[in-house]
């Protein structure tokens, strides 16, 4: 059964019904008492939903119920939506009056007839009362338990139990990771008592296995003289971990702590030890600490080995490296398969090619390979494989041990918030590489990162990078690649599955075979160009709730135009790779839009004025649209714009235009081949972009110059400038130096750069903590003082012949890169180069592709 994440939208709801707008509006509307009822209500049934969420799958009535409340929720929210767009209209209509949201939306109604408008909502508001009355006169019927206070939401687990018994015939590859961990455990230059080694990967990956074979291993056995196999799984109990250490039966109720400590050290102390602990999941730093006091009595060299999927639990357990564990080797995994589906019987030729295309999908995890040849292990018929071979995983059978549920167990364990965030990436197709940004500005559409009382002052940007963090610690994501101040990285197919699991009735792909949709889907994406090309099938037009359309790609304007009419729900319209020439003027009339992305649009010509009317707009892509010739002239009126990457063909931008745009806080120029300069006047205020932090320039060969208000930008964090051939960052250097926020700075192909400027450094230099410089050819000389920073990289500036003096006093800096700058690299020589004592303390240097450390470096 899908999740709906109804305890989620009702939270929302709530937050939105308490809000001093929605408010203030139902005051002047009269229906204080209505929203009043409706909250009430809303927050009796809340309290229920995270049990009955529990039920639903047990429950068909129950799941019914949850489906009537999920669509009552979204209604509401939709005109909660309503009431804050409007105040946004009145907002910009009085930006200039200094009144009140109070006496701004009355002097609204008072000046335009408010009766068409209120009649509307009250008409609404009293059909979802009605609703709402009848479930929860339904509510009683189902038993249902309040949560006490704030729950942090756990479903039904799957219990897992280990064992260090491992079967020859069940070892297919791992030599080398298995040789790497044995090597660190067998040290004879390990001085310290007691070391720890995390083995951290997906479900299903083999951590286990790997464990069980070093347990196992010939030398292993005889370096140790007491060897423990532990499976902690969910519950970390200090007190039953130690009673299984100490082989004190579990249900042995008269040990007291005191004596199953001293026991434990009976059996450790002076001992060189090795404990495995397998499955572990807790991230209680006062448990793992207790634990760990009580095991540092084994004599030197002893160790111990955690298997996690969780990088925070490996960070907080591991007192040497992480072991990231890969998958296995294509070759391998057919090897697995094949011992797993035939055995020791014949292999028929046909189905073992059909059997590598299977493997295929497994990605090299090995539980995957395992589960797919358990169903085919009694079938001989060629139409059963292809069915396997053609289905995705989440379609086919899957017993308790299969990778399904092993991956539901750690999309159980997440925090209800980051379900949801991950059950997103459904969106996406396979094997599409995420940029963490573009994701974040979804998660912001859809009303999944919002303040509460943990993060007030917060922006939602960083509420939405931790969210990507605690995802990426788990190993739901994979690739991950950073770069100066965005990560890329992919979701592996297993992963792509469960997240189609979780959403299947929600969300669904459109294919060319597909006949009908569910009335409770909200998000579709359509897979392929060749199938629906002009018209929107009456099928899908009956969907007048859905949120979310992506993979329109290369369908004509007129598809887009129906998209568009048949659906004013929209939060996301992702049109990415079109090829239309003028974006419908109707677009106006999508007034819930949140994001819009027209990018790699190669034919757009223009944008319509008009949609300065989208007051919810949070991201608006262009990038890619080198046939666009400017932007709309009201562009500024986009009062909640954050995210705007563009590429037009104009030779500057208005100033009342792009520099009024308040919101944003991302700004990437791509591509202007054409531009000159940032706006018309160079008197810029210097509040242009308040609340701007990240801002990229990249390929606008003839840009000259940067507009003076950048040198006073107090909240700029990331700047990335590259490939602008004319661009001097030179200005009048007694002004400026109000870049005190400045963390990461990227400049890349500047001929015209010989130093960092001063207006760019002095403001930052106790902020800065990256500075990434490549291919400046003329690049000579690095400031010093940098007191932040904490990564240098020098890539292809043949110019740059020494480093700064004082960095040895850079006690922050922990890498650097020096690539393809011959002379620096060689002033940079471990022990023999003229400027290695400026960083002989950073911990990992890295010259010429040759890695020079300080310390030990991770496997």
């Amino acid at each position: 059964m899908a999740e709906l994440f109804v305890f989620n939208i009702a939270e929302r709801v709530l937050w939105k019904l308490g809000s001093m707008v929605v408010q203030e509006i139902g005051k002047t509307c009269g229906l204080t008492k209505e929203l009043e009822m409706l909250n009430e209500n809303f927050t009796n049934i809340k309290a229920v939903l995270l049990d009955a969420e529990e039920q639903r799958s047990k429950n068909r009535q129950l799941s019914v119920w949850l489906d009537r409340l999920n669509d009552i929720l979204h209604q509401m929210d939709d005109i909660l939506d309503e009431f804050e767009i409007i105040a946004l209209q009145h907002q910009q209509q009085h930006a200039k009056n200094k009144k009140s949201i109070k006496n701004k939306v009355c002097n609204f109604f008072h000046r335009s007839n408010p009766l068409v408008f209120r009649f509307r909502i009250v008409h609404k508001m009293k059909d979802i009362r009605e609703k709402l009355d009848k479930i929860t006169e339904d509510k009683p019927k189902f038993h249902l338990v309040a949560a006490q206070g704030v729950v942090d939401r756990r479903d039904i687990r799957w219990e897992r139990e280990t064992h260090s018994y491992l079967a020859a015939s069940s070892i297919v590859g791992r030599d080398i990771d298995r040789k790497t961990i044995v090597d660190f455990l067998i040290d004879a230059k390990d001085e310290n008592c007691v070391s720890i080694i995390p083995i951290v990967g997906l479900g299903g990956i083999g951590k286990t296995t790997l464990a069980k074979m070093v347990f196992n291993d010939d030398g292993v056995v005889r370096h140790f003289q007491v060897r423990k196999w532990i499976c902690v799984s969910e519950e970390f109990n200090v007190k039953k971990l130690i009673g299984s250490i100490t082989n004190i039966a579990d249900n042995n109720s008269t040990s007291t702590m005191e004596q199953l400590q001293v026991q434990l050290h009976e059996t450790l102390r002076a001992k060189r030890y090795l404990l495995i602990l397998d499955d572990v999941w807790n991230e209680d730093p006062s448990k793992w600490f207790e634990l760990k006091d009580l095991l540092m009595v084994g004599s030197s060299g002893s160790k111990i080995v955690v298997t996690t999927r969780n990088q925070a639990v490996a960070s907080l357990m591991g007192t040497t490296y992480t072991y990231n564990l890969a998958g296995l080797p294509f070759d391998d995994s057919v090897t697995l398969f094949n011992r797993w589906v035939f055995g020791e019987g014949k292999q028929y030729q046909n189905l073992v090619e059909i059997g590598k295309d299977i493997v295929k999908k497994c990605r090299g995890v090995p539980l995957a390979v395992k589960t797919l040849a358990s169903l085919l292990r009694t079938k001989s018929d060629e139409y059963d494989w292809l069915l396997v071979r053609d289905n995705e995983i989440w379609n086919l059978e899957q017993r308790e041990t299969g990778i399904l549920p092993a991956l539901k167990l750690s999309y159980n364990q997440l925090p209800s918030e980051l379900k949801q965030c991950f059950s997103i990436c459904s969106l996406f197709p396979k094997d599409y590489v995420f940029n963490h940004m573009e994701l974040i500005y979804v998660w912001i559409a859809q009303g999944l990162i919002r303040h509460n009382s943990r993060n007030l002052g917060w922006e939602l940007e960083d509420i939405g990078k931790r969210y990507f963090d605690d995802l990426s610690s788990r190993s739901f994501f994979e690739d991950v690649q950073r770069g100066l101040f965005t990560f890329t990285f992919k979701l592996h197919d297993l992963m792509h599955d469960l997240a189609l699991s979780v959403t299947r009735g929600t969300s669904s792909t459109v294919t060319e075979t597909t006949a009908g949709i569910s009335a409770k889907v909200r998000q579709i994406e359509f897979s392929g160009d060749d199938f629906m090309k002009n018209e929107v099938p009456a099928f899908l037009l009956q969907l007048v709730n859905l949120r979310t359309i992506t993979g329109v790609g290369r369908r004509s304007q007129k598809f887009v135009e129906s998209c568009i009419s048949g659906f004013k729900c929209l939060r996301i319209l992702d049109l990415k790779h079109s090829c239309f020439e003028v974006l419908p003027s109707s677009i106006k009339d999508l007034m819930h839009l949140r994001f819009l992305d027209v990018s790699y649009n190669r034919k757009l010509k223009s944008l319509p004025n008009t949609i300065y009317k989208l007051l919810a707009l949070q991201t608006l892509g262009l990038e890619n649209c080198v046939s666009l010739e400017r932007l709309p002239r009201d562009i500024g009126n986009l009062v909640s714009l954050r995210c705007l990457t563009l590429t037009t063909k104009e030779r500057c931008f208005p100033k009342k235009g792009l520099g009024c745009l308040n919101s944003l806080r991302l700004l990437a120029i791509l591509e202007c081949n054409n531009l000159q300069s940032l706006f018309d006047s160079d008197n810029m205020s210097t509040q242009c972009f308040p609340a701007l932090r990240t801002l990229v320039i990249g390929d606008c060969n003839n840009l000259l110059s940067l507009p003076k208000c950048f040198r006073f930008h107090e909240s700029l964090e990331n700047l990335f400038i590259g490939s602008c051939e004319k661009l001097d960052l030179n200005m009048d250097e007694n002004e400026g130096g109000g870049l005190k926020k400045l963390q990461c700075l990227g400049i890349m192909k500047l001929p015209k750069l010989v130093t960092l400027p001063q207006w760019l450094i002095k403001g930052a230099a106790d902020a800065l903590k990256q500075i990434k410089v490549v291919g400046c050819i003329n690049f000579t000389a690095l400031p010093d003082g940098l007191t932040s920073l904490q990564k240098l990289e020098i890539i292809m500036c043949h110019q740059l012949t020494r480093l700064p003096e004082g960095m040895e006093r850079l006690c922050a800096l922990a890498e650097i890169q020096i690539i393809e700058c011959p002379a620096l690299a060689n002033r940079c020589i471990k022990g023999t180069g003229e400027d290695w004592h400026k960083i002989a303390h950073v911990r990992n240097i890295h010259l010429n592709a040759v890695l020079l450390s300080g310390g030990t470096i991770g496997l």
